[in-house]
């Protein structure tokens, strides 16, 4: 219920059960709930806002002000374009490796020329669609209408912020925000034979039964290879400029600045030297050398000087000698561990000159005239040194220059020998990997730009919020989605995009950077294997974050997704076909929400999580969650509601999908926001259902039909859309009339045409 407001009264009257709900006034002015400093930031992401407000009465006979919000996000087309160019970057280097892999024998040549023809093609598709995108300037978001264009297959569905600021006269001002959006889904590929979930599996099982054209990797190590190769581009220069930087310390003669280089180049070298322990590399070399014509390695030539020469210290144990490697009569598999440790030994190197560097300029200048330390023998390293003071850049260029050869063989062999790794990947069924790389970029890419609008709303309304600040950057964000597709038909294709798509938001992380000028759009960097998104933050809103969140710690998500069918398709699958993928993702995620909680507990301080169990007990609402699911149900909606609220109560973001975010999406977040003033904010009881109307009436909210569909503009009377008797919430009470509809409309369509 609404009413009109003409007065300060802070009663209502007893004749309250006469009125109608009316709306209170409408506007498009944004509120700002933590000052006006804040409003640039939020704008630069929300735009075309819609308000409606209303007054419901209280419990005890006062009155609640309502502000409800929606508003459209530009994100919905900036993501999308940021991601697709990432895409095209990330191929276009994999495509050159690939053609860097050196000489192979005509089979795997043959390959290669293949998947390179396929790649340049899939590249290509994909600029014509970051060209066609980067036309659009019209909407800031895509119409349900829309969903099934080539062209903006990247673009999420209907995406939205609905938020609710409800003003009680005896609690504190609230906020609760909804992102509403179509559910990622890769419309224009079709679902016929299903989606994401299913089609990896088979994929996975016939590339693992068929294997006589090229090597099987498992989706781990075909993973851990494009990891590998991420950290060789991005430690390799990291590592240059480290040594660059301690050549010149040594230049300026500074032994502080000498100590500090030396750390950084430490630091980064270990890590270089870290990610080639994998047994994949040693596996792929020898693939590798397999695959040459006739069997011959063709060897890079070996660094000008060897570390051995300039560093007499013990080389480290070699690696031990994997059996699950198949040997070879003429490869040494010891090679690649010598090349390998070249690298550490040649950084031990540094250190150690450093070392006696530093040791003798504070000799000399203490007293360089002693006499004693002629009396010891000299080591190889002091034979180096022929006087204290010579030029130190003269006496580290040579051990730079051998780090840096040693690292360049190391490089050159490890990215060989991991393309070839995903050679393979690409070698089988070359026509559907690449497709199922497509819809899996599809899917994921509508999920992304609604997963960051919510983050950035988030971090927008609870940034004056201490504990909200240290659990993003202790434990990480639980992302809650709210699935209302049905499983039947088509939609279990959705359902199975849906699911791939948002598990993919783990390879997902935040990091937050002070703006340096007034654009504060997001800006995506990564792999398709792992992802950063940076989200700008205005200096003074930057200064009021933690240490760790400024000095660009990563911030983590947790995805999890319950879907519950609530529609007419359900009822037919629920009674005719089957509902285990439904039942089955409900309880993965349960899992996955239940180790976030574990986490949670461990983590943060038990003062604040005493505040949580004090509002509820989040424990308990997850074993009634358990139960819920546990219980296979028929359209069992207290799913929905526990997941929400267990969402809401560890600080996370809530998110409603259905096919388009239309219907059943709205009658959801109505019917959530009213149950919220009911529980939350002492609602009357007599006045649920009429603010519910109130809400969901067509001059307020607009739960229309599809013939008066919002995005189209088009309003028409109510018509019934169909002809037959019986309506269809009066079929869904029981499934016999269900039977008994069928049956006279089947009748009545023989009669028809006879």
């Amino acid at each position: 219920m609404g009413e009109t407001e003409d007065g300060e009264a802070d009663h209502i009257t007893t004749d309250v059960q006469g009125q109608k709900c009316a709306l209170v006034c409408e506007c498009t002015a944004p509120e700002s709930v933590n000052g006006k400093d804040n409003l640039p930031f939020l704008n630069a992401v929300l735009k075309n806002p819609v308000c409606k407000l209303y007054r419901f009465p209280t419990s005890d006979n006062k009155w609640m002000r309502i502000r409800e919000q929606m508003s459209e996000s530009i994100l919905s087309f900036h993501i999308p374009k940021e991601l697709i160019s990432l895409h095209i970057k990330e191929d276009l280097c994999r495509n050159q490796e690939l053609k860097e892999l050196g000489e192979l024998s005509p089979h795997w040549d043959n390959l290669r020329k293949n998947v390179l023809t396929h790649c340049d093609q899939m590249v290509n598709m994909y600029q014509d669609i970051l060209t066609e995108l980067s036309k659009e300037t019209g909407s800031s978001f895509k119409s349900s209408s829309s969903k099934g264009e080539k062209t903006l297959e990247f673009v999420p569905v209907n995406l939205h912020l609905q938020r609710m600021h409800v003003h009680s006269p005896h609690l504190k001002d609230a906020l609760y925000d909804v992102i509403t959006v179509g559910a990622p889904a890769a419309h224009f590929q079709g679902f016929k034979n299903g989606g994401l979930r299913k089609l990896l599996h088979r994929f996975e099982m016939e590339r693992r039964n068929t294997g006589y054209q090229f090597i099987y990797y498992s989706p781990e190590n075909t993973a851990k290879a494009k990891e590998v190769l991420s950290n060789i581009n991005q430690l390799q220069p990291l590592i240059a400029t480290h040594a660059d930087l301690l050549l010149n310390s040594a230049s300026q003669h500074s032994p502080d600045s000498l100590k500090n280089s030396l750390k950084m180049l430490s630091e980064k070298t270990e890590l270089f030297v870290h990610a080639f322990k994998d047994q994949l590399v040693r596996s792929a070399l020898l693939a590798l050398y397999t695959a040459r014509p006739g069997g011959v390695l063709k060897k890079p030539p070996s660094p000008k000087s060897s570390p051995e020469e300039s560093c007499p210290q013990d080389p480290p144990p070699l690696m031990r000698r994997q059996d699950s490697i198949p040997h070879h009569s003429d490869y040494d598999e010891e090679e690649w561990d010598r090349v390998w440790a070249s690298v550490g030994k040649s950084l031990n190197c540094i250190i150690a000159m450093v070392d006696k560097l530093i040791e003798r300029d504070g000799g000399s200048e203490s007293g360089g005239d002693s006499s004693k330390d002629g009396e010891k023998d000299p080591s190889p390293v002091d034979s180096i040194i022929t006087h204290p003071r010579e030029d130190w850049y003269e006496q580290l260029y040579p051990l730079i220059l051998t780090l840096k050869d040693c690292m360049g063989e190391v490089v050159n062999r490890a990215k060989q020998s991991l393309t070839f790794v995903l050679l393979q990947e690409l070698a089988y069924s070359l026509p559907q990997c690449l497709m199922l790389t497509l819809r899996r970029d599809i899917v994921f890419s509508q999920a992304l730009a609604g997963l960051v609008c919510g983050f950035i709303i988030k971090l927008h309304t609870s940034l004056h919020d201490p504990g909200f600040l240290q659990q993003l950057h202790t434990v990480g964000l639980i992302v809650q989605y709210e699935g209302l597709l049905s499983t039947y038909s088509d939609e279990i294709g959705m359902l199975e995009d849906m699911a791939v798509g948002i598990s993919d938001l783990k390879k997902v992380a935040f990091k937050i950077i002070e703006a340096k000028s007034n654009d504060v759009l997001p800006v995506i960097t990564g792999r398709r294997e792992h992802y950063v998104v940076e989200v700008k933050l205005p200096a003074r809103m930057f200064e009021a974050l933690p240490l760790q969140i400024k000095e660009g710690q990563l911030l983590h998500v947790y995805p999890v997704l319950f879907n519950v069918g609530i529609n007419e398709q359900q009822t037919l699958a629920e009674r005719f076909g089957d509902v285990s993928l439904q039942e089955s993702i409900n309880q993965e995620n349960f899992e996955l929400l239940k180790e976030y909680y574990a986490i949670f507990m461990e983590k943060m301080p038990p003062d604040y999580i005493s505040h949580f169990q004090e509002q509820n007990d989040l424990k308990g609402l997850l074993e009634n969650l358990h139960q819920n699911i546990q219980a296979k149900k028929r359209k069992n909606v207290e799913i929905m509601w526990l997941a929400a609220t267990i969402c809401r109560k560890l600080n996370g973001i809530r998110f409603t999908c259905c096919k388009s975010a239309k219907d059943r999406t709205s009658m959801s977040v109505t019917l959530e926001q009213c149950s919220i003033l009911r529980d939350e904010h002492q609602l009357h009881k007599d006045f649920f259902i009429r603010a519910l109307d109130c809400m969901r009436s067509r001059q307020t909210q607009g739960a229309l039909n599809e013939s008066d569909d919002p995005e189209t503009g088009c309003l028409t009377d109510n018509k019934p859309t169909s002809r037959h008797f019986y309506p269809v919430a009066l079929l869904l009470v029981s499934s016999h009339l269900l039977v008994v509809w069928l049956i006279l409309s089947l009748a009545l369509l023989l009669a028809k045409y006879q």
